[in-house]
């Protein structure tokens, strides 16, 4: 991969595809050679060859994705689950900096910080599935949009429907939902940073809040900058595309150098 501007890799969140970064790429393109990537499992990712998929499995196979592109390091942003894997790769030593947007695993295992936001993400997958024949119609409109999404976002009806009907295909397409969401997995604790991390969470996340999930992140990685994004639910690329453009740039340093 040859470019004079320095590599930034997105990663996204469970149910997703690299698509979930479409509204936030083009702001990001003139400072960044960007690239996007789709978590093995996931709709347009690599197939799953081991049973059940653990969180290891999605960062070997993004490690590989990578190696493929020439990249030893890069810059890393992740939202969610995405977040985790950036997180996790700069323990490998593969980032240059993370922005890590309300990211998963910082939860004791089990306990309530997991598996309330487990419960709303079931009812959304189970929702989807139900709907998967009226969602082209359905998604038309912005209400729908908005209602059936309120859980990720507070914002949905700023989607286009085309836009909202690949994430709830993305969705159904995804092979690993109910292995991740059924583990026990969690974020170990990365008391010294290989590198810069920023923390940024969502301030209305309503499946990973920041006064339990973020808390518990403020101490596993007590040397991170952590922040608060205003006005954005769980996933605030679909809210405030401008404001995750904006929060990454200023973790690569890529804003203050013009």
């Amino acid at each position: 991969m040859i470019s004079d501007r320095p590599p930034l890799v997105l990663l996204h969140g469970i149910t997703m595809s690299a698509r979930a970064w479409q509204d936030v790429t083009p702001l990001l393109e003139p400072h960044h050679a960007v690239v996007t990537l789709t978590a093995l499992g996931h709709r347009g990712g690599a197939p799953v060859t081991r049973r059940p998929a653990q969180v290891s499995d999605l960062v070997d196979d993004a490690e590989r994705a990578l190696d493929a592109l020439g990249l030893e390091r890069a810059h890393l942003a992740g939202n969610s689950l995405g977040g985790w894997l950036a997180i996790e790769l700069a323990r490998r030593g593969r980032a240059d900096t993370v922005c890590a947007l309300s990211p998963a695993g910082f939860w004791e295992a089990g306990a309530t910080g997991q598996t309330a936001g487990v419960r709303k993400l079931r009812r959304m997958v189970a929702l989807t599935r139900l709907t998967s024949r009226m969602q082209s119609l359905a998604l038309h409109s912005g209400l729908v949009r908005r209602v059936s999404m309120r859980d990720i976002a507070r914002r949905a009806d700023r989607l286009s429907p085309a836009q909202a009907l690949d994430a709830a295909r993305d969705l159904l397409g995804c092979t690993v939902i109910d292995d991740l969401l059924g583990n026990h997995e969690q974020l170990a604790p990365l008391p010294d940073p290989p590198c810069p991390i920023t923390l940024a969470w969502s301030a209305h996340d309503a499946i990973l809040p920041v006064d339990v999930n973020g808390a518990i992140a403020r101490e596993r990685i007590p040397q991170a900058h952590f922040q608060i994004l205003p006005g954005v639910g769980h996933v605030p690329m679909i809210d405030n595309p401008g404001l995750v453009a904006g929060t990454i740039l200023a973790t690569t340093g890529a804003r203050t150098k013009g």
